[in-house]
């Protein structure tokens, strides 16, 4: 460092020095014409020659100090901010902004370096706080799991069991290894998704088919509950589309809408065409969302109804909503508190978008 530093102070005297020559040589010489075409006595010139040099030398001097002044604070000092800002950058201080005001108003280059700058940092800022956050919650969802599983497994160690018990427990230690799977493969799958690692492969395929089978996937859970199912689905809806994606979509719709439906509820799916679209809609007579929670509903993990959590991981929805933008598609969502939700889903038929 201190090398580097040397060698840059031997550079800059260098620089003035090879400056204030240049000046001086461009200066003599324009006095050397002049001279040179005026008519003037060769004593007086001689007597004069010494002032003459002088000036010269004081002009050049002048003008070496008003190119240090200006780079001083039109270049250095703005330079010196950045680096100060960036070092502060790598050393992890994310909130690290410059601020323009400070910057010369007509150095614009400057300005615009430090705004680029002030962008970067705000997006490396809400990088990490995503991150952090996402561990946080990833953390939270596992534990858990885990900890129902280590209950269990504490109970089964007790003597003098039951069958009905132990079945009871063993039955306990599997759902919970089946929701962590499920977390885990929803988290690879997401991560996939935003990092475009799946590749879509559109199809054209019958949307109507496709959500038929979906929703009759979940026959069982609807049954349960003796919710009434209200279907409207067109026939032979084609669209081009990835299958696989969008079997994600009404899956998770489906579940969602059965899931928050209180017993004798109506769940309601169709399958219409507007136009160049396929709409496909997923009402509930359910608990509805609230405006506030409404805002982040496709946010990772996020869990508008805490009643429900042990239901879900919060991140089938952040998987709809990707999958859909991969599809070119549109996705809308309305709700009210007490009276149910509505999901829209809007799909080019002709698969142009994706």
């Amino acid at each position: 460092m201190k090398r580097r530093n040397s060698t840059q102070r031997m550079f800059l005297i260098w620089r003035y020095v090879t400056f204030f020559i240049l000046i001086a040589f461009v200066i003599t010489c324009s006095f050397y014409l002049f001279f040179d075409s005026a008519d003037l006595d060769a004593d007086m010139v001689r007597r004069n020659a010494p002032l003459t040099f002088l000036n010269v030398f004081l002009l050049s001097l002048f003008c070496c100090f008003v190119e240090w002044l200006m780079r001083k604070f039109t270049v250095d000092r703005p330079l010196r901010r950045i680096r100060e800002a960036t070092n502060r950058m790598a050393q992890g201080e994310l909130s690290t902004r410059i601020e323009t005001a400070d910057l010369p108003a007509y150095s614009k280059e400057f300005i615009e370096i430090a705004e680029d700058f002030n962008l970067m940092a705000q997006e490396l800022s809400s990088t990490e706080t995503l991150r952090t956050d996402f561990v946080s919650n990833v953390s939270h969802e596992l534990k858990t799991p885990l900890a129902v599983m280590r209950n269990y497994a504490a109970l089964l160690k007790q003597p003098n069991l039951t069958e009905a018990e132990r079945r009871e427990y063993a039955a306990g230690i599997d759902g919970a290894v089946e929701r962590m799977s499920v977390l885990i493969t929803n988290i690879l799958k997401l991560n996939k998704l935003e990092n475009q690692q799946i590749a879509v492969q559109p199809e054209v395929y019958d949307l109507s088919e496709q959500v038929t089978q979906c929703l009759l996937g979940f026959e069982e859970l609807w049954e349960r509950k003796a919710l009434e199912i209200d279907p409207d689905i067109d026939e032979g809806v084609e669209v081009r589309a990835d299958p696989e994606l969008l079997t994600l979509v009404w899956n998770n719709l489906i579940s969602n809408a059965i899931k928050f439906t209180e017993p004798g509820g109506t769940v309601g799916v169709s399958v219409k065409t507007e136009g160049e679209w396929a709409v496909v809609a997923v009402r509930d007579t359910g608990c509805g969302i609230g405006a506030e929670t409404l805002k982040h509903i496709f946010d990772k993990f996020y869990q508008g109804d805490t009643s429900h959590a042990t239901e879900g991981n919060g991140l089938g929805l952040a998987l709809v909503k990707r999958v859909v933008y991969l599809a070119g598609g549109e996705l809308n969502v309305t709700s009210a508190v007490g009276e149910g939700s509505r999901f829209e889903v809007r799909i080019r038929r002709d698969g142009h978008g994706q």
